[in-house]
Order: structure tokens, then C-alpha cells, then sequence
């Protein structure tokens, strides 16, 4: 099997690195070995699978795992509002909680801040309504906006990819109010590049959420959460009304995941990193909070 790196340029650095996989053999062989199609419908095309690994991680027993996760991934514990001992379980250590001052943002209106730690790749002009992730297959709003997706046609998207090392809490990049939200059953396909790479639609055939935020600055905004293998659950705690820039949206329990933000056409501009990176089809390790987006005409 053909190994390409996964590069992702880390935004404080400016360096780019090989990013580590969790399980990244397993991945290849279920995503690019022919022989294992029948064990990739089995594992990702049902949710069985990935509930009863969410039972476990629920359970006590996974306790044991978060130390050795922490060292594996490099995780800087140091930013977590509560220590590692006193977690009860994985999940609970998985959507562990930041110190507010680790995640600065700036507070200006026309300011849109990225809504979780993650990799980001930016598509600053849809063509039509189709966007092309890192090493994938082009994928469309359409689909993975059935019903709501005309307004959004030639518009703007952003994708940020969570890996099990994240912080799995996730915020709202604007301020505005909620109007509208559908959750959509699905898959539950790896959101890695390798998976993407192997062809399944995961935008349009894994379980989202969506989540329509009415603004004064950007016009309406869709907010998707992308549900993927080993996440026992997409859990949005801010559901309805008046929502301020970085207020937490939701998270997710354990597994890697990704938040996909679309933008009308005209409303926004991207960072010029992250749109220099993406042009090269490189994406751009960000901290939930750092500059993301600003308003056009705000």
C-alpha cells in the first residue's frame, strides 16, 4: 500500500510536520486494501461498532488508557481546567474542559475566530456548491446540506479536522442567533485523509448536525458537525437563542471528528495563511479562537 504523509503546517510555527495517526495501519488497510471492502462496510457503514466502543469509554475500566493516550498523542495537559487523576473515565477526560486565558480571542464584530482546535483547509469561492478536502474526492453542500444548501451555493466553506489529540469542545466563530438546526443520520467513516482519499462521501453519508446562526455582521452562517468511527456522540449544549462569539456550541465524545463552517457568498474573507495553505492543499494546525475569517462590508 502506497504511504503519503499527512502534512499539516502549524500555524505558530510556521514549520510543517508529518502528522501522527492514531491507528494509522488499521486505517490504510480498511480504506486502501481491496481485500478489506467488506470489513469497511461492516465498521463504518453501521453505528454498532462505534457505540459499543462509546459503552467503554463511558465505563471506568477506560480509566486506565488516559495516561498512555496523553503520552502517545503529546497532549498538554497543562491547559486542562481540571487535573488527570480526577477523571472517571476516557470520555470524560476526551471532552475535558480549557483554562479560558489558553484560548484568547479578539472580541471585534467583524472578527470571525476559528471553532475548535484543528486542522483547517478553507475554500475561500465554491464552484457551485462543490468543495475538494485533502486528498479526497470532490464533495458537495448539497448533499451534505440537503434542503437548506441553495443559499450557500458559490459561497465560502471552511473544514476543520479534529484528531484524537484535540481539545473536542467546540464554539461559535460569531455571535448571532440560532435558526434552525436538523440532525442526519449516517455513516460513521473515518474523517482521516486517508479515508478521504479512498472515496467515501463522509460530508454527505457520515452523521452531522447542522446548525443555522443568524448574524449582524456575516449574514447567516451553517455550523456542521461531521460525527466519524469511535465517536460515541455529537453533543450541541447550546440548541436555541442568542449565542456570543466563543460560546461553546457543543463536543464530541471520543473519536476523531470535524466541524465544517459554510459562509453565504460575499459575507466573509479568509485569513491569508489559511487560504495560501489550502491552495497548496496543505492544512492549518489552529487553535479554537485564533483569526479565522473577517466580515466583508461589516
Amino acid at each position: 500500500m502506497k504511504r503519503d504523509p499527512i502534512l499539516v503546517v502549524d500555524r505558530d510555527t510556521g514549520e510543517t510536520f508529518e502528522e501522527a495517526v492514531l491507528g494509522e495501519k488499521w486505517i490504510r488497510w480498511a480504506y486502501q486494501n481491496a481485500s478489506a471492502r467488506p470489513i469497511e462496510k461492516l465498521l463504518f457503514g453501521s453505528p454498532l461498532i462505534s457505540r459499543l466502543m462509546g459503552i467503554w469509554f463511558n465505563s471506568r475500566f477506560s480509566k486506565s488508557k488516559i495516561k498512555a493516550v496523553i503520552e502517545d498523542l503529546s497532549i498538554d495537559m497543562t491547559e486542562a481546567s481540571a487535573d488527570t487523576e480526577s477523571f472517571s473515565c476516557f470520555n470524560e477526560f476526551f471532552v475535558r474542559h480549557l483554562k479560558p486565558e489558553v484560548r484568547p480571542y479578539s472580541t471585534d464584530p467583524k472578527d470571525v475566530v476559528s471553532p475548535a482546535d484543528g486542522r483547517v483547509l478553507v475554500f475561500p469561492e465554491l464552484a457551485e456548491d462543490i468543495f475538494v478536502p485533502v486528498k479526497g474526492h470532490p464533495m458537495s453542500v448539497r448533499t451534505m446540506l440537503p434542503g437548506i444548501a441553495d443559499r450557500f451555493i458559490g459561497g465560502a466553506l471552511a473544514i476543520v479536522r479534529l484528531c484524537p489529540a484535540d481539545y473536542h469542545r467546540y464554539h461559535f466563530p460569531a455571535a448571532g442567533r440560532i435558526n434552525g438546526a436538523q440532525d442526519i443520520a449516517g455513516a460513521l467513516h473515518s474523517v482521516n485523509p486517508i479515508a478521504l482519499g479512498a472515496g467515501p462521501d463522509v460530508f454527505g453519508e457520515n452523521k452531522r448536525s447542522w446548525t443555522l446562526i443568524e448574524t449582524e455582521t456575516l449574514g447567516t452562517y451553517c455550523f456542521v458537525e461531521v460525527g466519524a468511527f469511535g465517536v460515541g456522540s455529537i453533543v450541541n449544549t447550546r440548541t436555541a437563542g442568542d449565542v456570543q462569539k466563543m460560546d461553546e456550541k457543543g463536543f464530541f465524545k471520543f473519536g476523531g471528528s470535524t466541524v465544517v463552517v459554510v459562509f453565504e457568498p460575499g459575507k466573509i474573507r479568509f485569513s491569508d495563511d489559511l487560504v495560501a495553505n489550502s491552495a497548496k492543499g496543505r492544512e492549518t494546525l489552529v487553535k479554537v479562537g485564533q483569526p479565522f475569517a473577517t466580515a466583508v462590508n461589516a
